[in-house]
């Protein structure tokens, strides 16, 4: 399997070229299995994103021109240069992230995926400019045009690398906006492609610009520039809170997408093997370190012995070890942050006394890595901090209800409403019930589903706009009106 060369990581990637970081200050970057130093990389200064915000202004003009079905080649080119490097890049992933080979390969997909969705878009909004706007007044036209925002600022986590970037930067691209990307300092190393493709493909110098660093470094400095008209975030509320509130300096345009505590309901005529499959899908995967988690499970009291049997079962048959070996289905934890953040979880669960159906008692972990059981707890109450707030790990709490309206009335019982999934062996019974859920995506009777042609985003503490399908384009364009006499 071929490796990717790795850039100096002290660099930042400002208007076509990679140059040297104006901070000093260095952050580790951690392969999580092998608990070794794989890099550093710059914390960044606010001087990088003044220097990366006036390339991006520069261009922003000519590039809004290019109109586009011409963008679209640039989006293409994106989707055909990740393909090219696939094996490389799944390493990669794998490797900085911790992720099982199989996960960061699905991952990859996904990203050329979005590339591909929004060429098409992008191509299609030529066609809607200038569009005719029925009006009731005679002897007035109307026209509708879709400018794009501007500059954007683009804010990406560490769970999910090369995805949500395709989620921000496809759709802006495609729009017409110049970008200011911010990848997670905690996973740096599969972002940096995009600079290389950048150059590879010849995209204009300028239109993206790729900043290393952390929050005081590169982040905060992006969410309160002036040079910025739009800021698009991913990760915490607390973080997007800070953000949300350094954009309000400049009444810039917001898009958050936030936490979750999403709930799986599982009815009476469920079948407890299959419930079991999309169970165990929707809270373990990236090792529970994924936003969509659906961490709360409320199983109806008839099938709920033989449900938390079979997840048991299947609990104990999870393959932990090196996310680069195609037996592993959990890899680590993709930082030890993170693994102490729900540890801190499972020590309040242990001072409530809840009953762990598995949890670090029946399971022997790996020498080495960052890594945590996967845990199942029932019968947890609502008041407990854990059913009620996002623990971004392998930890599922359980508890049972005796009727289809307790399941609906718990399920949006909670601050978040970012996703929800409902399994019932009557598929018009869950799509039924799946319309009472307060959720952004709510799945019925199968595993997560992420499309790029469907809107990703969420109710509630969950996040504002949308990304993803139209929306996601929508979410970097503006609207504009031209009325007028007719001729």
């Amino acid at each position: 399997m071929t490796r990717l060369d790795t850039p100096c990581l002290d660099k930042q990637f400002i208007d076509g070229q990679w140059v040297v970081s104006r901070g000093e200050r260095r952050l580790p970057v951690v392969n999580p299995f092998r608990e070794t130093l794989i890099a550093e990389v710059t914390a960044g200064d606010p001087a990088d994103v003044d220097a990366a915000v006036t390339a991006a202004r520069r261009t922003l003009p000519a590039w809004r021109r290019l109109g586009g079905t011409r963008r679209a080649v640039y989006l293409d080119g994106f989707a055909d240069a990740l393909a090219n490097r696939r094996d490389a890049l799944i390493e990669l992933s794998s490797t900085n992230n911790g992720k099982a080979m199989a996960e960061a390969a699905i991952d990859l997909d996904d990203a050329i995926a979005c590339y591909r969705y929004y060429a098409g878009q992008a191509r299609a909004l030529d066609a809607r400019q200038g569009e005719s706007v029925a009006v009731a007044m005679e002897g007035v036209v109307a026209r509708c045009y879709h400018d794009p925002v501007g500059v954007v600022g683009l804010i990406t986590p560490w769970n999910f690398p090369l995805v949500t970037s395709a989620w921000k930067l496809a759709p802006a691209l495609a729009a017409g906006c110049t970008v200011v990307l911010k990848p997670s300092e905690v996973t740096p190393l599969p972002e940096q492609v995009l600079a290389d493709i950048a150059q590879d493909i010849d995209l204009p110098a300028g239109v993206l610009n790729l900043l290393h660093g952390d929050g005081e470094g590169i982040g905060a400095p992006i969410s309160r520039h002036p040079g910025i008209d739009k800021v698009s975030f991913t990760g915490s509320n607390r973080v997007g809170e800070a953000v949300m509130r350094a954009a309000s300096a400049t009444t810039k345009g917001l898009s958050l997408e936030l936490g979750g505590k999403s709930p799986i309901l599982v009815m009476d005529d469920a079948d407890p093997q299959q419930a079991a499959d999309w169970v165990m899908a929707g809270i373990y995967f990236n090792s529970g370190q994924i936003c969509s988690a659906t961490s709360r499970l409320i199983v109806h009291e008839a099938i709920a012995e033989a449900l938390y049997a079979a997840l048991a079962e299947r609990i104990d048959a999870i393959e932990l070890g090196d996310p680069l070996s195609p037996t592993t289905d959990m890899g680590p934890l993709t930082s030890a942050r993170q693994r102490d953040g729900v540890q801190r979880y499972l020590d309040i669960a242990a001072a409530e006394q809840l009953v762990a159906v598995r949890d670090a008692r029946h399971r022997q972990l790996p020498e080495q890595g960052i890594f945590l059981a996967p845990t199942l707890y029932r019968d947890v109450p609502v008041t407990s901090r854990l059913w009620q707030e996002e623990i971004f790990g392998p930890v599922l709490c359980g508890r049972s209800v005796s009727s289809e309206e307790e399941a609906i009335e718990l399920a949006n019982d909670s601050d978040f409403g970012l996703a929800a999934t409902v399994i019932s062996g009557d598929s018009e019974r869950a799509q039924r019930i799946g319309r009472e859920l307060q959720a952004g995506s709510i799945w019925f009777n199968s595993e997560q589903l992420v499309l790029p042609e469907t809107g990703w985003g969420g109710f509630k503490r969950s996040g504002i706009g949308r990304e993803l399908g139209p929306w996601g384009l929508a979410a970097f364009l503006e609207v504009k009106h031209v009325i007028g006499p007719a001729a």
